[in-house]
């Protein structure tokens, strides 16, 4: 993994001697308790449909998805993981300019990028704790005239989030284009912050969801598309090859978005380490803390008594690992992200912290 996208756990423990399951991996932002377990019995008890195609339609993973979104099964577009989907999106839609959210995931603008995209970049400020106002965002884009607007939502690394009746409103007052990766919204309210539902009206709106991070399923690459316009959805379609989701993928996923009681179990979890980790963190007098719907955290040591960089590499003896945000466009090298982990392991993060700022 490149430094942009978190820790390489395999040259750390060739460095420091551990192995790589000994690490306490603060910087990235799976889900600490695995994946649903009847999806991995089903796949462990019926490995020999690897000898089978996949259904070149997904009939019934686009089935679990629309139930799972409460969107309209049509909508449905499929990808080997959201990343492949934000490249063909914004190959598709080929816009001339495009408005950042920033700071936000680097993946937006290298695909940008390849297309010789004019990009601006609307900088969520630290003084208003990364809140984005959405009247400022729509007189922005109408005024730049912006083709497309990327939204990162909940955002990453600030924990910032537009409700959906928010994006409705940018999507509705404004001619562009709206892509708003959900990478992260299962660990906020869905009923509140989910745009899956507003893309059935909204036909400028493309919602991308993966099922790394909540579903803690990076392995099988299993990615999902939402829009309503049905230009966009054949013209990414031409492009995907047949049967670009693995057999074993599909089944997981006709899985595990309908069961609820994984997903309510890490919803409840996540959501209460959320709130011991932001209580336990504000306690560190050094360190300021930021509101966040996703799980992770954004912090800034406040009296800069030593950089993120430095900070990181005093809790690697321990066996911990947080992300230095310096990487991320608007912040500086004092800013540094955690991730929710375990209890045990959340625990011993905030001692690791306590100890050394």
């Amino acid at each position: 993994m490149s430094v942009n996208h978190g820790a390489n756990l395999y040259q750390l423990s060739q460095k420091y001697g551990f192995s790589k399951d000994e690490f306490m991996d603060f910087s990235s932002n799976i889900n600490p308790f695995g994946s649903s377990e009847k999806a991995r019995n089903y796949i462990s008890e019926h490995m020999d449909m690897v000898s089978m195609y996949p259904d070149p339609e997904y009939i019934e993973l686009k089935q679990s998805i629309s139930k799972y979104c409460g969107c309209n099964e049509d909508n449905i577009i499929l990808g080997s993981g959201a990343t492949e989907l934000i490249s063909s999106f914004i190959e598709t839609v080929n816009p001339e300019s495009a408005l950042l959210l920033s700071p936000a995931y680097s993946e937006y603008e290298k695909e940008l990028k390849k297309i010789n995209c004019s990009i601006d970049r609307y900088y969520a400020k630290e003084e208003n704790n990364f809140k984005v106002d959405a009247d400022d965002l729509i007189n922005r884009v109408n005024s730049m005239n912006h083709s497309l607007i990327v939204i990162c939502n909940p955002c990453n690394p600030t924990g910032f989030a537009f409700t959906s009746s928010e994006i409705k409103h940018i999507s509705e007052s404004t001619n562009a284009w709206i892509m708003v990766d959900e990478t992260y919204v299962e660990f906020a309210d869905k009923s509140i912050f989910s745009s899956a539902s507003v893309t059935d009206s909204c036909n400028r709106l493309f919602v991308i969801r993966g099922t790394s991070k909540f579903f803690s399923t990076p392995g099988i690459r299993l990615g999902y598309g939402l829009s309503s316009d049905s230009g966009i959805k054949y013209s990414i379609l031409k492009h995907i090859d047949l049967w670009n989701i693995n057999i074993i993928a599909s089944k997981m996923g006709e899985i595990m978005f309908v069961d609820d009681e994984f997903i309510d179990s890490t919803v409840k979890h996540m959501s209460s380490e959320r709130d011991y980790l932001f209580s336990a963190l504000s306690s560190i007098e050094s360190v300021k803390i930021y509101p966040s719907y996703g799980n992770f955290i954004l912090c800034r040591i406040k009296d800069k008594s030593m950089t993120a960089a430095e900070l990181r590499e005093k809790l690697i003896p321990h066996k911990i690992i947080i992300r230095d945000c310096n990487s991320f466009d608007g912040l500086d090298e004092y800013y540094f992200r955690v991730c929710i982990l375990k209890p045990e392991e959340n625990r011993l993060l905030i001692k690791q912290l306590s100890e050394i700022l």
